[in-house]
C-alpha cells in the first residue's frame, strides 16, 4: 500500500511540531484524576470516545444557566441559541478548512449518514453501484446498503489480513462505469489503519463518482483538510475529539444543495439548515465550539506564534501526533513480545504513517471479553467485541468468538500507562501458560 502524500494525511508536511505538554494536558480533564480498585484510572478507550476538558463541561453548563431556548425567537436567550449555533458551525469549519455553510451537524455521525445516504438515494436508480469496504464502521455501511430496496447494487472492498489494510487493487477492480459513490473511513476503529484517502477520492473521481470520507476516528489523531483532499462528504464525530456526543457532516455547497433531504415542510431550504432537521442538541453544539477552542489552546500551548484558529488546531494535531505515535510504537513492540498474543494490523514501524495509535489484539487462552474484565478491574480501560466493525472481525475470523481486544491511545495517555498496560497483560498471558503447563 502507498504512504498517504496529501498535506491533509501528513500536516506535519507544512507545520513544525513542537513539543506536547501532558501534564499541561491532563490538567484540562478533570475525569483523568479517577481511581478504580485502588488503581489511578487509564483511559485506552478513546476509540468509543474520549474524556472532556473543563472548559467542554464549563461551555454545556452555562448554555443551560444562560441561553437555553429554542431558535429563531425575539429575546435574549433564543438570540444567543442562534449565535452559539452559528459559532458551532464557524469551528466545524475550521476544523474541516471549509465554509460554514458547507457543514451541518445532529444527533451522530450515523443518525446523520442515514439522513444522507436517503437523499442521495432518491436521485439513483436499479442498477446504479455504490463501493463500500470491509475495513469500515458499520456507519459508513449499513445507510448505503440500506439503499439496496431501490436496485441500488453495493460492492465490497476486501482488505489485505495480514496488515488489515485495504486491497487497492481490489478496489480497482470494484469500481465501475456504473459506480454513483464510493464510502470509505479515513482511519479503520478497530485496527487503527489510515487509508490511503487521496488516491480513493481520485479514483472515484475518475469514474465521475462521489466519494464520502468516514474520518470520525481520523479526527483526534491528524489534521483534516477537506479542500486538499477533495472529497465530496467528510463525516466525524465531536465525541471522538474531546466533545460532546454530537455528529457533523461536511458536503461540498453544490451537492448539499442537489440533493433533497427528508424534512418537515416549514424547515428552510437555505444551507445547512436544510439538513438539519428538527431542533438540535443545543447545549451540545455549545460543548462543540469548546472542544474545538480547547484544541485550539494546545496548539497555541505548543506554538504561541500561530495567527488564527485553523493555524491553531494544525499545531494541536501535529504535536499530538508526535506524541500519539510515540507511545503507540512503545506500545506495539511490547505487546507483540506478550507470549500467545496475536497483533491484527500494521506492526511494521516503517509502515507507521499508515496507522493511528489503535490496535487490535488477541491473548491466547482469553476472550477479548476476559482481557478486558481484567484490565477493567486493574483501573484499565480498554474495549473488546466488533465495535460495529463488523465486516472486519467477520473477515478476520473473529467475530464469533469474541471480536478483539481494542486499545486506543490519544494525546492524554502518558507512557506510564502504557507500561501498565503491557505489565498487566504480561501478569495474564504468564499466568494463563503457568496453568498450562
Amino acid at each position: 500500500m502507498s504512504a498517504p502524500t496529501s498535506q491533509s494525511n501528513n500536516p506535519q508536511r507544512t507545520h513544525t511540531s513542537r513539543t506536547l505538554d501532558v501534564n499541561w494536558v491532563r490538567g484540562q480533564f478533570p475525569s483523568l484524576r479517577q481511581v478504580v480498585n485502588g488503581h489511578p484510572a487509564a483511559f485506552l478507550d478513546a476509540p468509543a470516545g474520549t474524556q472532556v476538558p473543563q472548559q467542554v463541561i464549563n461551555a454545556v453548563c452555562e448554555y443551560f444557566e444562560t441561553s437555553n431556548a429554542n431558535t429563531c425567537g425575539t429575546f435574549a436567550t433564543s438570540r444567543r441559541t442562534d449565535a452559539m449555533i452559528a459559532g458551532a458551525r464557524a469551528a466545524m469549519a475550521d476544523f474541516f478548512n471549509c465554509d460554514p455553510a458547507e457543514v451541518f451537524l445532529g444527533q451522530n455521525m450515523t443518525t446523520l449518514t442515514f439522513a444522507l445516504a436517503r437523499g442521495i438515494g432518491r436521485d439513483l436508480k436499479p442498477g446504479d453501484e455504490i463501493v463500500v469496504t470491509t475495513l469500515d464502521h458499520d456507519a459508513n455501511v449499513a445507510p448505503w446498503r440500506a439503499l439496496e430496496d431501490r436496485g441500488v447494487v453495493i460492492r465490497q472492498v476486501d482488505i489485505r489480513e495480514d496488515d488489515c489494510t485495504l486491497d487497492l487493487d481490489d478496489f480497482r477492480r470494484k469500481i465501475t462505469p456504473h459506480t454513483k459513490l464510493v464510502a470509505v473511513g479515513y482511519a479503520s476503529n478497530a485496527v487503527g489503519t489510515i487509508n490511503p484517502v487521496d488516491e480513493i477520492i481520485r479514483l472515484a473521481h475518475d469514474t465521475g463518482a462521489l466519494a464520502f470520507i468516514d474520518a470520525v476516528h481520523y479526527a483526534p489523531h491528524g489534521s483534516i483538510d477537506v479542500r486538499a483532499l477533495d472529497c465530496d462528504f467528510l463525516a466525524c464525530s465531536p465525541y471522538k475529539f474531546f466533545g460532546p456526543h454530537m455528529g457533523c457532516i461536511y458536503g461540498k455547497r453544490d451537492l448539499l444543495m442537489r440533493f433533497r433531504p427528508y424534512k418537515v415542510r416549514p424547515a428552510p431550504e437555505a444551507l445547512p439548515d436544510r439538513w438539519e432537521t428538527g431542533t438540535q442538541i443545543h447545549e451540545g453544539l455549545a460543548g462543540v465550539t469548546a472542544a474545538i477552542d480547547y484544541m485550539a489552546k494546545l496548539g497555541r500551548h505548543v506554538d504561541p506564534d500561530v495567527a488564527d484558529r485553523r493555524s491553531a488546531l494544525i499545531s494541536a494535531h501535529n504535536a499530538m501526533r508526535e506524541h500519539e505515535m510515540s507511545l503507540a510504537a512503545h506500545m506495539i513492540r511490547g505487546l507483540i513480545e506478550i507470549p500467545g498474543l496475536r497483533f491484527y494490523g500494521v506492526s511494521d514501524p516503517t509502515h507507521f504513517h499508515q496507522r493511528v495509535p489503535t490496535v487490535g489484539v488477541r491473548l491466547a487462552a482469553h476472550t477479548p471479553l476476559e482481557c478486558a474484565k481484567f484490565l477493567g478491574d486493574r483501573g484499565i480501560f480498554t474495549w473488546d467485541g466488533n465495535y460495529y466493525a463488523l465486516n472486519l472481525t467477520e473477515r478476520l475470523g473473529v467475530e464469533k468468538t469474541g471480536g478483539l481486544l481494542r486499545i486506543g491511545l490519544v494525546h492524554y495517555n502518558t507512557a506510564d500507562e502504557v507500561d501498565r498496560l503491557l505489565s498487566t497483560l504480561r501478569e495474564l498471558a504468564t499466568s494463563t501458560s503457568h496453568r498450562q503447563s
